[in-house]
């Protein structure tokens, strides 16, 4: 599925592959209501306010240098004309995207905002992802040059984490759960149960993926991460920026506060509920040395058997590189093994070669359409691998074109047949060598290929030195991340709900001219009164506006607001509201 909407390239985003592009979507600005205004209003000066004490101090410069206003929901364009002085940009995505997708973006320097935001009901904390979040809480950070150094190569390291089959179920149900509960219009029981799936997932006992762990640390730092001193630490993570409930109750003693260390790879997180524990790092220097420390445990940089089973267990597009560096992707199905190391491998479907990741001439999906398979490893009785024997040796050993020759690989696959070709890479190294009559066979004559297949095209490389998701060359592949079928839902607003709309507008008018009228706003007032007697926020900027005048409409609203206090679902945040605006 193609984006519909063709977004305008700067420095930054004119590097992004085009199978990120599918994924960006228009800022729908112009459907920002005035209520959804007053609430990233309210938000951002109740953060400012507070993290100003409690927050990394790059958090209050980073709004200015992100181009992040307080009083209106920001526009992209805008940030980007910002965020490209300090190397980055911003694009509008629909609500979450699979994570390979999302962390291959920000490996460029380019931060995905989901750009809906959360509605009234769930102002203080909302599992969707929402421009308070993302805006707010992700960007004013990356004006830090060691933290947005740490956020482009989580980027690069985490796109290659090898997902599960559970992996991606987790995501769907996570998206669903987030669509489905900022939609004011869904039944209970749909939330509920969609609520009890992620649940169930999340229980799930099991061997975590790559990219289980590596979602691990990115939710303990970048979402949820405290910086310094672990009896006094400062926040910098976007979750907790962006919850104006969890940046207050996250510093308390009930939340256990732990060091950061790779251990939190190994920790899971329940998006439903507030965190019972959060780690500490000392800095963002120390947030670098995890990760790398992590990526050493990882296929990206281990390769060998377990890589390529990481690879076969995930069912999605992945790639191996052999010590030639040749890198073969495709969707990998089995694998011989032999003393604990691969000795032969196979993808099914369209497969793709390269080297460098470039693309081999000739070795494309389209050639390689229905799979390819390949011997890994020496030959028997052979000390030297091919792709270190010179030409000579290629010749003493009968590897030459031309020539009908069979190889016997250690662990006993056979490869018999004419050599036709060979293609080496730029500094003379071989890669692969083609065959014609071509039989390949393991040691209990188990066959591989056949002859009547057509042209046999062998790797070469001694071993597998690193197994990664999705493919060696973007250009290989066109459609490797799917964009989700379901879509954030669009709120169809009643004549009613437009009309309270209507008031939010002309509050913000009467604010924003700096000139009082009276008896306009007691009209207004009056009219919330009467058939929007629980809109707390509404009265809250109503009380902003004439709360100094002394007068009897002050007094009328501020009885209004006490009275809406004694609801438990409103105390807090009216309470909040009129600290800020009395001090």
């Amino acid at each position: 599925m193609k984006s519909t909407y063709q977004i305008e390239l700067n420095e930054v985003t004119k590097r992004l592959p085009k199978h990120l592009l599918k994924f960006v979507v228009k800022q729908p600005y112009d459907e920002y209501t005035a209520q959804n205004q007053a609430v990233w209003r309210y938000v951002m000066r109740l953060n400012v306010d507070y993290l100003q004490n409690v927050a990394h101090s790059y958090y209050l410069d980073g709004l200015d240098k992100t181009g992040i206003s307080i009083d209106s929901i920001p526009k992209m364009e805008g940030m980007n004309r910002i965020l490209k002085e300090i190397g980055w940009a911003a694009v509008a995505v629909d609500g979450f995207i699979p994570p390979n997708a999302f962390m291959e973006f920000q490996a460029y320097n380019v931060l995905v905002i989901a750009s809906d935001i959360r509605t009234l009901e769930h102002i203080e904390y909302t599992p969707a992802p929402d421009i308070i979040h993302e805006a707010a809480g992700h960007a004013p950070i990356i004006a830090n040059p060691e933290y947005a150094e740490y956020l482009r190569r989580f980027g690069e390291i985490g796109s290659k984490a090898i997902s599960s089959e559970k992996d991606y179920e987790m995501y769907e149900a996570v998206r669903h759960l987030s669509i489905i509960k900022e939609d004011p219009n869904t039944p209970e029981e749909d939330i509920v149960k969609a609520t009890e799936k992620v649940n169930e997932l999340q229980n799930e006992v099991g061997e975590l993926s790559e990219m289980a762990q590596i979602r691990n640390l990115h939710w303990w730092t970048v979402e949820y991460g405290l910086i310094g001193e672990l009896d006094n630490p400062k926040i910098y993570g976007a979750g907790l920026l962006s919850s104006i409930g969890e940046s207050k109750s996250c510093l308390e003693d009930t939340v256990k506060k732990l060091p950061y260390s790779i251990e939190a790879a190994k920790v899971n997180f329940d998006i439903t509920q507030p965190q019972p524990q959060l780690f500490v790092t000392p800095n963002f220097a120390h947030l670098s040395y995890v990760l790398e420390k992590f990526a050493n445990t990882m296929a990206l940089r281990k390769g060998g058997l377990e890589g390529v089973k990481k690879l076969i267990s995930s069912k999605n597009l992945g790639t191996i590189e052999l010590s030639t560096g040749l890198q073969i992707s495709g969707i990998f199905t089995n694998v011989i093994e032999h003393q604990n190391k691969p000795i032969y491998v196979q993808t099914v479907g369209k497969t793709a070669l390269a080297s460098r990741e470039k693309e081999l001439i000739g070795h494309g999906v389209h050639y390689h359409s229905e799979g390819f398979g390949s011997p890994i490893g020496k030959l028997e009785g052979i000390n030297l691998a091919i792709e270190d024997m010179s030409p000579k040796d290629l010749e003493i050993y009968g590897i030459y074109e031309g020539l009908k020759t069979e190889l016997i690989f250690e662990g006993g696959v056979k490869v018999s047949g004419e050599i036709i070709t060979g293609k080496r890479d730029l500094q003379g190294k071989i890669l692969l060598i083609s065959f014609k009559n071509c039989t390949v066979v393991t040691y209990q004559d188990q066959v591989l290929f056949k002859p009547e297949w057509g042209t046999y095209d062998m790797a070469v490389g001694k071993e597998v030195i690193s197994a990664f998701s999705g493919p060696a060359s973007t250009e290989s592949f066109d459609d490797f991340h799917e964009v989700p079928k379901e879509k954030t839902h669009k709120i169809s607003y009643s004549q009613n709900e437009l009309k309270l709309h209507s008031l939010y507008q002309q509050i913000r008018d009467i604010r924003e001219s700096n000139k009082l009228n009276i008896s306009k706003i007691e009209g207004l007032f009056n009219t919330a009164s009467k058939d929007y007697k629980n809109e707390w926020l509404l009265f809250l900027e109503i009380f902003e506006l004439v709360h100094k005048s002394k007068n009897d409409l002050s007094e009328k609203v501020q009885n209004k607001l006490n009275q809406l206090k004694e609801n438990k679902k409103y105390n807090k945040l009216i309470e909040d509201g009129i600290r800020l605006l009395t001090k």
